[in-house]
């Protein structure tokens, strides 16, 4: 079938993929509405319709859908192809969300395999992979809120627990520091450690700054305190610095180690987003289906048309914001009648029919 160049505009069909577009959970989706294209096979189109008919459903009688977590790593998969790289902290947290996602909306749509509830998208996901391997992996290196559990692995263990012991070490003798400050009046009563330049020091009056011994690292905007880093922790400081350059590259080997694993699934990781944004796109669709009242009509593999009580989406819209309502056509067209004439005075509703 031919259609012309300008067949989309001439019938304002971006109206309507704009409205998909605003339905979409995610970026995946809204490049599958951008892809969309009329179609021609029956069997295809009849396929398409009883997905987006069986969402609607879905949408009505259940409420334990797991629509969360669309998040689109694709271009970090497809970074990490090359050997030696490592994913991205974040990018790994949002993987293991749509990786969740996956698994729940597979579970769900295949929970009744002999007598599925909603066949077309039980189809849809029947043959989709979910890698519980892959997530097991991910949560003993993150926790729920996305960060690197300490248990990763055994070298990242010692380096936190030194971590913590050395930074209560020094905020013991800053304590002591700042309390005798208090006592000798350099120091306010209110104040306590703070931190600068990733150190941590206690705030004085510039007045008192060498009273205190130790390195001056800020002050205040308005020069009424300084930040001083004592002495008697300038050596515990450093080693905090050098133990926080240690647990980077622990996790950064961590990361690498994990990629490593993953690289072999890559390709198959990428068809499962392709997946979830089939699932998007039929959401939104089924979404924009609920908002017009529209329904699943019926396929002839002859030409014809038969509408009955049509009205058109886009100017139901539009005088629904108005309070105002469509007048629905009924419109036959098929042999022999396969052309339809539309005369009458001005202002007739020639326009609104066409």
């Amino acid at each position: 079938m031919i259609y012309p160049d300008n067949f989309e505009q001439k019938i304002e069909f971006l109206k309507v993929r704009q409205l998909l577009v605003d339905r979409c959970l995610s970026v995946l989706g809204e490049e599958k509405v951008g892809e969309m294209c009329f179609l021609t096979s029956h069997e295809e189109i009849e396929t398409r319709l009883a997905q987006t008919e069986e969402f609607v459903r879905l949408r009505e009688e259940e409420d334990a859908f797991p629509m969360d977590g669309f998040h689109d790593t694709r271009a970090e998969l497809k970074r990490i192809r090359v050997v030696g790289s490592w994913i991205e902290q974040g990018a790994l947290f949002n993987l293991r969300q749509s990786l969740q996602t996956l698994n729940g909306i597979v579970a769900f749509l295949c929970r009744d395999e002999e007598n599925p509830k909603y066949p077309n998208l039980q189809a849809l996901a029947s043959e989709v992979a979910t890698f519980p391997e892959v997530t097991r992996r991910i949560d003993a290196i993150l926790d729920k809120f996305g960060q690197v559990k300490d248990n990763a692995s055994p070298r990242l263990a010692e380096i936190r627990g030194e971590l913590t012991s050395t930074m209560n070490g020094i905020s013991r003798t800053l304590n002591t520091i700042l309390r005798r400050a208090q006592a000798e009046g350099y120091v306010d009563k209110d104040v306590s450690p703070s931190v600068r330049d990733g150190r941590l020091v206690i705030p004085v009056d510039p007045a008192y700054k060498r009273k205190v011994k130790g390195i001056v690292h800020d002050e205040s905007a308005s020069g009424k305190t300084v930040f001083i880093e004592p002495s008697e922790v300038v050596e515990a400081n450093n080693r905090i610095r050098e133990l926080e350059a240690e647990e980077r590259r622990e996790i950064i080997r961590v990361l690498t180690e994990f990629t490593a694993y993953l690289r072999p699934f890559l390709p198959d990781l990428l068809d499962s987003y392709d997946f979830l944004a089939t699932v998007d796109f039929i959401q939104a669709k089924a979404s924009l289906a609920t908002l017009i009242g529209g329904i699943k009509p019926s396929l002839e593999e002859r030409p014809l048309i038969d509408w009955v009580q049509a009205t058109h989406p886009l100017l139901e819209l539009s005088l629904k914001k108005q309070g105002r309502k469509v007048v629905p056509l009924d419109i036959t067209l098929e042999k022999p009648n396969r052309i339809l004439v539309i005369s009458g005075p001005n202002a007739g509703g020639k326009s609104v029919c066409l």
